[in-house]
């Protein structure tokens, strides 16, 4: 089974270090965005299995990705990895179709159990508050 991902963060830092963890787990980075529009645009140009998408980006927020990317494939697996952890953002996150929340800073660990369950069609769940 493929496991392409798409890695979504304003900051190239974040998106290298997701990057690493992910290959050394035999994930296939298919695509890297640092916006909500550009992050829209490539999902549908690549169709990755799973998406990591943070919240407070330009252009276009996490969330509003999040809404336009799930309006147009309601099957679309999408992990939230953003250091906002007000119950507000998480439940707009999972609201708009976000699968899980992992909260920054992360370990390799968290993210690849996170993924992994999401990519067993597994929805993880966590407190909120």
């Amino acid at each position: 089974m493929a496991r392409t991902v798409m890695i979504v963060d304003d900051i190239k830092y974040v998106r290298d270090l997701l990057k690493k963890i992910l290959m050394e787990a035999h994930y296939q980075v298919v695509a890297e965005a640092e916006n909500g529009q550009d992050a829209y645009l490539k999902y549908f140009q690549f169709r990755p299995n799973l998406v990591t998408m943070d919240l407070v980006m330009p252009e276009m927020s996490g969330i509003e990705a999040i809404r336009k990317i799930i309006k147009k494939d309601k099957e679309a697996k999408i992990v939230i990895v953003s250091a906002m952890e007000q119950e507000n953002f998480v439940m707009d996150a999972i609201n708009a179709g976000a699968r899980d929340y992992i909260l920054k800073p992360f370990r390799a660990n968290d993210i690849l159990k996170t993924f992994d369950h999401i990519m067993l069609d597994k929805t993880v769940e966590k407190a909120t508050s």
